[in-house]
Order: structure tokens, then C-alpha cells, then sequence
């Protein structure tokens, strides 16, 4: 399957043509992988339809970027927009096949199908953790199984960034593996580094300043923020010491309150938040847990190591946080984003994996050997 004397039979652009048109076809069904795994949906049944009237998409309206366009981004049933992510996913899957193909087709036509296979997957966590802030573990757990086996069929994935050598499986095995627990331990030790210093964020008040709970947010003076960009995990807590806390049914004054997903302690009385309909309080200081990076960064980061190894996850890491900086003071210099606001790095991570596939390797490489002839930097 992977002989190139095999490939080369059939012309190079042929073969361009087809990789780009099945890199559609895939696009089609990342957007169902992208708007099904997060909501627990199987990706098999039903069969693609309209989210808003549940029409039934015939093979013949189902066909990749041009269905889209003839339709101009509506349903042919009822007519109601269908979201451009659909149009734009399946280009982007297109123009990333093809660009796998146009690097490593003519050398090695497997690589590029690998690399194919690893970009689907990117581009399933990038659209994902933008739009709720979450890595499926279909795509991080399964993504470094996968990783791992194909490094015995194709070890031209854990290719010597200096040699130019190809490993034997065995050894291609051993680098995906000390891809996986460099990719998950690194980026886990950070996680924890950074809960133990900067996990908590401190907000002072003015005397008398009267703070809302509402069933979805927790509405400052000056800001709204909404719970799910403080709870990530079940044991993280809201802290504070109240002067005056206000329930439907009766008051505390001068007592400490704590709020986890889970529970409301006010003194020694505990209570469901679901069942709590009012909630405010005046105080002049208040801690808000808060989280730079998530278990599903880890876990991505460990099949980023399975299917590239440990060094483009320290490129990857690298990379990654410079290209977030970059975007995150670039939206809050326009207004779109606040100091305070959750920002996914899936997407950011995925990108500087996506940048060492196509030359970050090489470049790499080159500044290194560069570096260490004498004279070098």
C-alpha cells in the first residue's frame, strides 16, 4: 500500500486531485464528529440532517462545499441558514489533504496519509474546544492509540530531524511512546504549576458592595462572568467572608461562604445551588478559582507526542503559547475579549503541531545544526 513505485504508476496531479476531493468528503464528516461528540451523539445514526426541521439530507444535497453554495447556506427544506462552519470545515480538510500531499506525497505517499489522518483530528479539537471549550477524548485518548499503532506501520512518522533517517518500527514504537508520556507530562506539570500559583484570582471590593449569584452568572460591579468560566472541575470553589448574605427565605450576616458546582455552605448550612432561586451578598473581598490549561490540553498534547514525538511537543508547547499571546492581546486590544476571559488553547496548540508538519521540523533542525557549528549563534 505505501510502495511509492506504486503511487508514482499514476500521475502526480491525479492523485493531487483525488486527495483534495476525499479531504472534502472527510470535511463532511468532521462537521458531524465537530457538532455531535461533544453533545454524547452517535456519529453514525441518524443520518445527516437539518438541525432546525430534522429533514432527512438526500445524497444528491449532501455533496462537500458545493452543496453549501448552490443552497447559499440554507436548508432546501425549510430554508433556515445553515452555519458557514459546514462550508469552511470541509475547505480547510480539502486544502490540508492536499498540502499533505503536495509535502510528502512524491517521497512518501503513507506519511501523507498519516499526516492526513492526524490533521482530521486537529481540526476536529480546533472547532470543538472554540466553540465549548472541550477536547473530546475520542480525539486526544483515541488520537494517541492510534498514533502509537501507526508508528509500526510508518515509522517515517518519527523520521530523525537531522539524519533524515527513517527508524525501524520498534524504535518508531519506543519514540511515539516517549512522545505520549513527554506530551501528557509536560504539559501536566505546568497544569499543576500554575493551579498552585496562579489558580486562584483575588478580587477586592469597595464597602458595600453587593454581589449577585444568578442561576447562570456571577455578576460583579464591573463584570459578568459566566459560572462556566470559573467551575471547570467539581472541586473548585468560590470563597468568601460575607457581611450581609440574602436567600429567598432568610438572611446570615458576618459569616464565610463557599460555592462549588455542587454544594453552597453558608456557616454550617449547606444547601443544593440548584435549589437556591436568590442569592446576594455584600462583601469587600472575594477568591474565584481559575484555570490556565485543562486535563483535555494534556491529553492532546500526548497524541500530538504519539503521532510526531517529543520534540514537536516541545515546539508545539513553545509555539503554541507564543501564537495565544499574540491572538489574546490581539482581541483584547480590540475590545473583543477582557483580561479575565477564558480562552481555549486547543486551537493554538493544534496550529503549532500543524506548523511543524509543514516545516517547523525542518527549520528547526536547520537553526540547531546551525547553532552548534562553532561560531554559531
Amino acid at each position: 500500500m505505501f510502495d511509492l513505485e506504486a503511487w508514482k504508476a499514476v500521475p502526480f496531479p491525479f492523485w493531487a486531485g483525488v486527495v483534495f476531493i476525499f479531504g472534502t468528503m472527510v470535511g463532511s464528516l468532521l462537521n458531524v464528529c465537530i457538532h455531535r461528540m461533544p453533545r454524547g451523539e452517535s456519529i453514525v445514526w441518524p443520518p445527516s440532517h437539518c438541525p432546525h426541521c430534522n429533514y432527512s439530507i438526500p445524497w444528491y444535497l449532501n455533496m462537500p462545499i458545493i452543496t453549501w453554495l448552490l443552497l447559499r447556506g440554507r436548508c432546501a427544506n425549510c430554508r433556515a441558514p445553515i452555519s458557514a462552519r459546514y462550508f469552511v470545515v470541509e475547505l480547510l480538510t480539502g486544502v490540508a489533504f492536499l498540502s499533505c500531499w503536495l509535502f510528502y506525497g512524491r517521497t512518501h505517499p503513507g506519511l501523507a496519509l498519516v499526516y492526513c489522518l492526524f490533521l482530521a483530528g486537529l481540526i476536529i479539537a480546533t472547532f470543538v474546544d472554540f466553540e465549548h471549550f472541550i477536547i473530546p477524548d475520542e480525539i486526544t485518548l483515541g488520537g494517541a492509540a492510534i498514533g502509537f499503532l501507526l508508528s509500526a506501520v510508518v515509522p517515517a512518522m518519527h523520521t530523525n530531524m537531522f539524519s533524515g533517517r527513517i527508524p525501524a518500527p520498534a524504535l518508531a514504537l519506543k519514540q511515539s511512546f516517549f512522545g505520549i508520556v513527554a506530551g501528557a507530562g509536560i504539559v501536566y506539570s505546568i497544569l499543576r504549576l500554575g493551579k498552585l500559583l496562579f489558580g486562584r484570582q483575588r478580587f477586592r471590593f469597595e464597602p458595600g458592595t453587593k454581589i449577585i449569584f444568578s442561576e447562570t452568572d456571577l455578576q460583579l460591579p464591573e463584570q459578568t462572568i459566566p459560572y462556566d468560566e470559573i467551575f471547570y472541575r467539581k472541586s473548585d470553589v468560590i470563597m468568601l467572608h460575607a457581611k450581609t448574605i440574602e436567600l429567598t427565605d432568610r438572611c446570615y450576616f458576618n459569616t464565610p461562604m463557599r460555592l462549588s458546582p455542587s454544594s453552597l455552605e453558608i456557616g454550617d448550612d449547606k444547601f443544593d445551588p440548584n435549589d437556591v432561586a436568590h442569592l446576594e451578598v455584600v462583601t469587600e473581598e472575594m477568591v474565584v478559582p481559575r484555570e490556565a490549561m485543562g486535563l483535555g490540553d494534556v491529553k492532546f498534547m500526548a497524541a500530538i507526542g504519539a503521532f510526531l514525538g517529543w520534540p514537536a511537543v516541545l515546539f508545539s508547547l513553545m509555539a503554541s503559547a507564543v501564537i495565544g499571546s499574540i491572538v489574546g492581546l490581539a482581541l483584547i486590544a480590540i475590545g473583543r475579549q477582557a483580561w479575565s476571559s477564558r480562552l481555549p488553547y486547543g486551537p493554538y496548540i493544534a496550529l503549532a503541531a500543524a506548523l511543524w508538519i509543514f516545516g517547523g521540523k525542518e527549520w528547526i533542525a536547520t537553526w540547531l545544526s546551525q547553532g552548534l557549528k562553532p561560531g554559531g549563534f
